[in-house]
């Protein structure tokens, strides 16, 4: 692997940066830096503004001074290399204009660069992509969940659809497959969620701890199996692993959930065709920054989850 260094960047903040989250801006500049290596060199001040530390959602002002210290970046031909390990192709474009990318991120494909890998999916678009002056996760979905995933264009979108969803306007429904029979009276879970980390391991969980942050999710019964429930699951907070460990606390995990999941369950789905997490996310609904009209898009479900429905559907039936 061929490695650049560059020595240490210094960069005056014009007009045209400024009120930019610094993170946002080094996602773009450093292009070929995976985001977790960029939050990693701002956590522990290799990164600083003015002489200073400054956190991942530091605004940029007018006339700072930017320093970024030698990295050692990925020249873009590796990139490419790696291209073959996504399926990103033109068929999961579900929308596009000079404002906004919107895919249906298939399942197994991480969003950013980390956890061993050395490019995500943005990295993959912004190297696919080289003219695009700007292109910025809008929010994050976990690698093996599928369905709707927002890019912006611009930074005025990105700004936009950030405010939006701190007002919590910004609409996501997710279906999942869960283990049991769901309760109809069990419609709101607001359980707050503490990140738990292994310490022999990278891997994390979220658990209900009365110390974590609040979290409420909504649910509604789709569908019922004999052994199974499909649910329609709209987060009203944004936490990692929110619906993932809500249905968990619920008493009904996510089919091959490898972190809440259960593998008994797991093993009754393996003949019903399907091996990879039940979670999709099917559609967000959000005022478009442009115009300000309501916009709402959806995500059909990859084959190997509707031919699990199908079957399940015919194993109902029989019983």
């Amino acid at each position: 692997m061929k490695i650049n260094n560059f020595g240490v960047q210094l960069i005056n903040v014009s007009e045209d940066i400024s009120g930019q989250r610094i993170s946002n801006f080094l996602f773009t500049y450093l292009k070929d830096v995976p985001e977790s290596a960029i939050y990693r060199f701002l956590r522990k001040g290799n990164i600083r503004v003015n002489k200073k530390r400054v956190k991942p959602e530091y605004k940029l002002q007018n006339n700072d001074k930017l320093r970024i210290p030698p990295i050692q970046r990925t020249k873009q031909s590796h990139v490419f290399n790696q291209l073959n390990k996504f399926t990103i192709l033109n068929a999961d474009i579900l929308y596009e204009d000079k404002s906004l990318l919107i895919l249906n991120k298939p399942s197994g494909t991480a969003v950013h660069g980390g956890s061993g890998l050395n490019i995500g999916l943005i990295e993959y678009l912004r190297a696919l992509r080289p003219t695009e002056n700007f292109l910025a996760l809008v929010h994050r979905l976990d690698k093996e969940t599928s369905g709707v995933l927002l890019i912006a264009k611009k930074r005025s979108v990105l700004r936009t659809l950030h405010e939006q969803m701190r007002a919590k306007k910004i609409q996501k429904e997710y279906l999942a497959l869960v283990r049991g029979h769901w309760k109809p009276n069990v419609k709101v879970i607001s359980a707050p969620l503490l990140k738990y980390c292994f310490s022999n391991s990278r891997k994390y969980v979220m658990q209900i701890n009365a110390a974590g942050k609040p979290s409420e999710t909504l649910f509604k019964i789709e569908e019922r199996f004999r052994f199974a429930t499909l649910v329609r699951a709209s987060p009203i907070t944004g936490r990692t692993h929110q619906i993932r460990a809500h249905a968990q606390y619920a008493g009904h995990p996510i089919a091959f959930d490898d972190r809440y999941g259960d593998k008994t369950f797991n093993r009754k789905l393996k003949s019903y065709g399907i091996t990879r997490l039940f979670l999709h996310a099917i559609s967000v609904r959000f005022n478009y920054p442009k115009n300000g009209n309501i916009f709402q898009i959806k995500a059909p479900m990859d084959l190997s989850l509707h031919q699990c429905l199908s079957c399940l559907r015919r194993s109902f039936k029989e019983k």
